[in-house]
């Protein structure tokens, strides 16, 4: 018996799709590991997190181990309104739910509003795996082009006003990564967000704001898209994964009390009361605000180093956006095919993510690689820059 012949169409469908994390690269031993997109293992506070469960324990005992949890998860939703407020974005108790990360926050959106005919709109490229959720709920996904100023707005618009034009339908949603955006690094200029606020009010949309970097600023942040929301069309996403333990697994969505309530119903108690009880101990045993900064100055002088390195080792036809925060730089090197040449770079010893996986249209990312600083030393970023330079020279 072929147990696939149960499911049903749109499951057969978004099997058909690339398999979750067919991205990631299979390293080396000693390589140097600058396609990881996750924290330093220095910066993951696990002393404090450890000393958080032992408080946590000596005071609640064996509340957090049941299937309601603790007094401790309604502490953690007051301390993400806190941290939402320093961003602009004011928010009540049924404007906001607490999920299991940022992935879990945008698949929840995606179920509650998509559907196989259900149109989407998304950047391009844009995070990988925000695509392969879409891609589980839709077919009908358009593409909308970032460069160094974010999401191509002007571009957006001609799009709309096109199907508006043939009588097509309009986009349920726009997913964004406005702040450090993953994978280019870039941000979305204020004149652009304020634009494209205008086309959700015009074109009657929603706009997805995936967050997950935004506190990662090198300088001063920009405004959310959420603050500067006038209408209720903006769901923010945001994670403590970037700035605390992406393992934690804690985010939230934050958006109309409606929205809110439909994605709670559809959660149900898929969390982790006990990993929700600990970081709220943890927030609360800890100067989030210094912790902040050291991880914005770490990330701020690996970044320079990396780009140091950039114009340093690479040759002058290799071309990249310089960020203002996260964790990301993208690189363009014009007539090179980056997936064919990661296996000469892992044999360098330095991995890389080629451009194609962050592409709904995968040929138009052949020529693209994402960076990451965030994980590791400034000595192995320098190191890995030199490897990957004497890879593209030998490519060219």
């Amino acid at each position: 018996m072929n147990a696939a012949t149960f499911f049903p169409e749109n499951i057969k469908a978004a099997l058909k799709n690339n398999s979750p994390g067919e991205w990631i690269p299979k390293l080396p031993n000693d390589c140097i590991r600058l396609h990881s997109g996750y924290p330093a293992p220095a910066l993951i506070p696990d002393e404090e997190l450890k000393e958080a469960v032992v408080s946590l324990l000596d005071v609640e005992r064996d509340l957090p181990l049941h299937y309601l949890g603790s007094p401790s998860i309604a502490k953690l939703k007051k301390q993400v309104e806190e941290r939402l407020e320093k961003r602009g974005i004011s928010v009540s108790g049924k404007e906001l739910l607490i999920t299991s990360g940022a992935c879990q926050a945008i698949d929840l959106i995606a179920r509650i509003f998509l559907d196989q005919e259900t149109i989407v709109a998304i950047e391009s490229p844009t995070y990988m795996e925000a695509l392969e959720i879409f891609q589980n709920y839709t077919k009908s996904i358009i593409s909308i082009p970032v460069d160094e100023n974010g999401l191509q707005t002007d571009v957006l618009e001609e799009v709309l006003v096109e199907r508006k034009r043939k009588g097509l339908a309009q986009p349920r949603f726009l997913y964004t990564i406005p702040t450090y955006h993953n994978p280019t690094g870039t941000t979305m200029t204020i004149e652009r967000r304020q634009h494209v606020l205008e086309l959700a009010d015009s074109y009657n949309f929603f706009i997805v704001e995936d967050d997950a970097y935004g506190e990662l600023s090198f300088d001063k942040n920009p405004s959310t898209l959420k603050g500067m929301d006038k209408k209720s069309r903006v769901l923010h996403v945001g994670s403590l994964s970037k700035v605390v333990a992406p393992g934690m697994r804690i985010g939230w969505i934050v958006g109309a009390s409606e929205i809110i309530h439909a994605s709670a119903w559809f959660k149900k108690d898929l969390d982790h009361p006990f990993a929700q009880a600990t970081m709220a101990t943890f927030i609360a045993n800890i100067d989030f605000e210094e912790k902040l900064l050291t991880l914005r100055d770490t990330y701020r002088a690996k970044c320079a180093v990396l780009l140091s390195a950039l114009e340093l080792y690479l040759p002058k036809s290799v071309s990249w956006y310089i960020p203002k925060g996260g964790y990301f730089v993208w690189i363009k090197i014009p007539g090179v095919d980056t997936s064919k040449m990661l296996t000469e770079a892992l044999s360098e010893g330095v991995s890389y993510i080629p451009g194609k996986y962050f592409f709904l249209d995968q040929t138009d990312g052949t020529e693209f690689l994402r960076l990451s600083f965030s994980y590791e030393d400034e000595k192995e970023i320098a190191k890995g820059i030199q490897r990957l330079g004497r890879v593209v020279e030998a490519s060219l």
